[in-house]
């Protein structure tokens, strides 16, 4: 008999009836109808995921997660490693992109450290949860092991949990490591069956010759990879991060939880995908914030049958797409919420 592991149970159901009526609620708004665009299917999405017809966000939550990867030995990357601890202590600081998205939009933000190359235990203000002080270098060897794949699943759960217990009701996650373009390239490369390098983009910057290096790296990679490929899991084990498997197992944890998610840009999508692939159901629990300028974004988005919400050639990651689309989401509850009828304001329908 076989053991089901927690990531395989199947994602809380979606509300049908509360769908339903809230198309119906929509069709009799002072408008015509679908003249809302995206912003009506995001409201009707929320009343069903929240079971009601009139849906709010009132306690959304970020977590950014970070590690480091040691495929930078290879020259992937435009950064140093050690700008991850440094951009920890940014964001705790409330100077980094998301923090700032964060006073904004008025949404909690955690950072939780799950394996940096630079230690940082005795940083404030950060969740320590560290699985090793970064990822192998996978162009040599698997980035970690089937232990430390499932430890960082179990980060990204047990995160929820805890916000599932302060009533969280829409999650984002945020990465920081540098060298995760890379991992992410190779794990979706891995999981869409299709050549990483046309997936491969510049990441902090990375351009020209250095460019066409970084592509070479990861073609390898992948190459070697691809010989231990049998399941899921393992593109996470052979060429992930320990960052990308949190936010995994916080996206799958969160759909359990019955609680929706934002997902970022192509980092984050690439965690969507693996956790797709690992649990098919939690694809009903995901909303994509927007559309990255890095390339591979559009085979991602595809992958997932996914359309973004918004299109602003950002690629910075820390959640900040999903940052600045959270604003969209409110705007399209309040309209859903707060319109009149015609028959409430007394106004001709279309069959008058």
């Amino acid at each position: 008999m076989t053991t089901q592991s927690w990531w395989q149970a199947a994602a809380a159901d979606i509300d049908e009836t509360s769908l339903a009526q809230a198309w119906e609620h929509q069709n009799q708004l002072t408008k015509p109808p679908g003249a809302l665009g995206q912003l009506e299917q995001l409201a009707t999405r929320m009343a069903a995921y929240q079971r009601q017809l009139n849906p709010e966000i009132r306690n959304p939550h970020c977590v950014v997660f970070a590690a480091d990867h040691g495929v930078v030995a290879q020259g992937v990357s435009a950064f140093p490693q050690a700008v991850t601890v440094e951009m920890l202590k940014n964001f705790v600081a409330g100077g980094a992109a998301i923090s700032v998205l964060s006073r904004v939009n008025q949404f909690e933000l955690s950072v939780v450290n799950c394996g940096t190359a630079t230690p940082c235990d005795q940083l404030e203000g950060v969740i320590h949860s560290p699985v090793a002080a970064g990822t192998a270098d996978f162009s040599q060897q698997p980035a970690m092991s089937q232990q430390q794949a499932e430890q960082a699943l179990a980060i990204g759960s047990d995160q929820v949990d805890r916000l599932k217990q302060s009533g969280c009701d829409l999650f984002i996650a945020g990465e920081m490591g540098i060298g995760n373009t890379s991992a992410a390239s190779c794990v979706s490369a891995l999981l869409l069956s299709q050549n990483v390098a046309e997936l491969v983009g510049p990441g902090t910057g990375v351009q020209g010759q250095a460019l066409d290096h970084k592509s070479e790296v990861l073609v390898a990679s992948v190459a070697r990879a691809q010989q231990q490929y049998a399941e899921p899991l393992d593109a996470l084990v052979q060429l992930g991060g320990f960052e990308i498997g949190a936010i995994a197992g916080a996206y799958i944890r969160a759909a359990q939880c019955g609680i929706p998610v934002l997902v970022d840009g192509f980092i984050a999508s690439s965690a969507a995908l693996l956790a797709v692939k690992l649990n098919p159901s939690v694809r009903e629990w995901m909303l994509f914030s927007h559309g990255s300028a890095e390339p591979g974004h559009k085979s991602l988005l595809a992958g997932l049958g996914a359309t973004p919400l918004l299109d602003l050639g950002m690629r910075l990651g820390e959640g900040s797409g999903a940052g600045v689309a959270i604003s969209l989401i409110r705007q399209a509850l309040a309209l859903h919420n707060q319109m009149a009828t015609f028959a409430q304001a007394n106004v001709s329908g279309a069959d008058n």
